[in-house]
C-alpha cells in the first residue's frame, strides 16, 4: 500500500512516520519534495509543479490513494489525480475550504451559528458592510492567508478605503468581530463509506495570530462538546469528507458556540494525539485511507501541546533533556522568527 501525498511539510512528515507504523509506504509530490520535512522519511518522492499534467499522471500511477496535507491544491491538479485514484479529502472538501465565503455559508446554511459576514469585491461594498454591521469587525481575503496573515481589524472609524486597498484583493470577507472567551476544535475522521469517529476536542491558545498551545480533551460544558460534534459530523457529511477535518470555533461569554473556519486535513492543535491518544490524528487518517477500522480516540488523561517557533529553538536542549515532554522536530532549516519548527507534548493528568 502506498499513499501519494501532496505537499512536503510537517503534516506529510508526520503522515508518512504514521502510515510506515502500519506497513504503509509514502510517496511525496511537491516542487520541493526532495530533501524537506516530508521528503526525508517517505519512501519516494516526486519533484514537479503541480500544474505538471505528466508528473502528476505518473505519480498518480505509482500510488494507491492520494491525499493533501494543504487546502490551496489548484483545482486543475485534482481534476487531473482524481481521473486515476481516490483523493482525499475530496474535491467538494478542498473547494469548499479553499474560500471563506464558501465554507462560512455552507455553515450557515447547515444551521450552524457562525458570525455575520458580508462578501466585499470593492471599497464602496466595505462601506454599506460596516455601516450594517455598525461596530468592530475583522478585514480578511477570502484565499490564501493563514496563521493570521492577510487579514486586518477595523472599525466604523477606520480609513474603509485604505483597509480595503492594504489587503491587495477584491475578493475580500468582513466578518464580525466576535468577543470571544476560548477557542475551541473539533476534529472528525470519516470515511469512503461515510462512517466516521471524532476525537475529543482541543481548547486552543493563540499568540500573533499563531496557535501557541492547545490542551486536551477540553475542559467544556457538555452542550458545547455536543455542539461541536454535531456541527463538525454536519460539515463532513455535506462535504462528503474522505479523510480527517478540524473545524475551529468560538466560544463566547454567553456559552455559545460559533463557526469560524475549517481544515480538511491533519491540523495543528490535535498534535498532541501523537502520545495523548490511543490514535493520532495521523495515524487514524493513515487508517482513512487505506480503508482500516478507525482506531480507539480514547485518552490517555489530558495532554498539553506547545508550538516551537523559530524565536523557541534554543530552548530545545532543555526541552530534550525533560523527562516529561516529547519533543517534535520537523527538519526544517532556516529558524525564522513565528515559523513553525515543531511542537511538544506533555501530559497535565493521568
Amino acid at each position: 500500500m502506498i499513499i501519494g501525498i501532496l505537499g512536503s511539510g510537517q503534516l506529510g512528515r508526520m503522515l508518512a512516520i504514521a502510515a510506515a507504523q502500519l506497513g504503509i509506504k509514502a510517496h511525496i509530490f511537491a516542487p520541493d519534495a526532495n530533501n524537506s520535512p516530508a521528503g526525508d522519511v517517505a519512501a519516494a518522492t516526486t519533484e514537479a509543479a503541480y500544474d505538471d499534467q505528466d508528473a502528476l499522471i505518473r505519480f498518480a500511477n505509482s500510488v494507491d490513494v492520494i491525499t493533501s496535507e494543504f487546502e490551496n491544491v489548484p483545482a486543475k491538479t485534482l481534476d487531473i489525480l482524481s481521473m486515476h485514484k481516490k483523493v482525499s479529502p475530496g474535491i467538494s472538501a478542498l473547494h469548499t475550504a479553499q474560500h471563506r465565503i464558501r465554507e462560512k455559508t455552507l455553515a450557515r446554511d447547515l444551521g450552524i451559528d457562525t458570525p455575520a459576514f458580508w462578501h466585499i469585491t470593492n471599497a464602496a461594498a466595505l462601506h454599506v458592510a460596516m455601516a450594517e454591521l455598525n461596530k468592530d469587525g475583522i478585514l480578511k481575503t477570502c484565499t490564501l492567508g493563514y496563521d493570521g496573515k492577510g487579514q486586518a481589524r477595523i472599525s466604523p472609524s477606520s480609513d474603509l478605503d485604505a483597509a480595503f486597498g492594504a489587503l491587495g484583493s477584491d475578493d475580500v470577507i468582513l466578518e464580525e468581530m466576535i468577543p470571544f472567551t476560548a477557542e475551541a476544535s473539533f476534529l472528525i475522521a470519516r470515511a469512503h463509506d461515510g462512517r466516521s469517529c471524532v476525537f475529543p476536542a482541543s481548547l486552543n491558545q493563540h499568540k500573533d495570530g499563531i496557535l501557541d498551545r492547545s490542551v486536551a480533551p477540553a475542559a467544556l460544558d457538555d452542550t458545547l462538546i455536543k455542539a461541536g460534534t454535531e456541527a463538525v459530523k454536519k460539515l463532513a457529511d455535506a462535504l462528503d469528507l474522505f479523510g480527517v477535518m478540524a473545524l475551529e470555533c468560538f466560544i463566547t461569554d454567553g456559552k455559545r458556540l460559533l463557526f469560524n473556519e475549517i481544515a480538511p486535513r491533519p491540523h495543528n492543535s490535535f498534535h498532541w494525539t501523537i502520545e495523548g491518544c490511543a490514535t493520532s490524528q495521523f495515524t487514524q487518517l493513515a487508517r482513512v485511507l487505506a480503508e482500516m477500522p478507525f482506531g480507539s480516540v480514547s485518552t490517555y488523561g489530558q495532554w498539553q501541546m506547545d508550538n516551537l517557533l523559530g524565536e523557541h529553538m534554543d530552548n530545545v536542549p532543555a526541552l530534550l533533556a525533560s523527562d516529561h515532554i516529547h519533543v517534535h522536530l520537523y527538519g526544517k532549516s532556516g529558524a525564522k522568527k513565528g515559523r513553525k519548527m515543531g511542537h511538544t507534548n506533555r501530559q497535565i493528568t493521568p
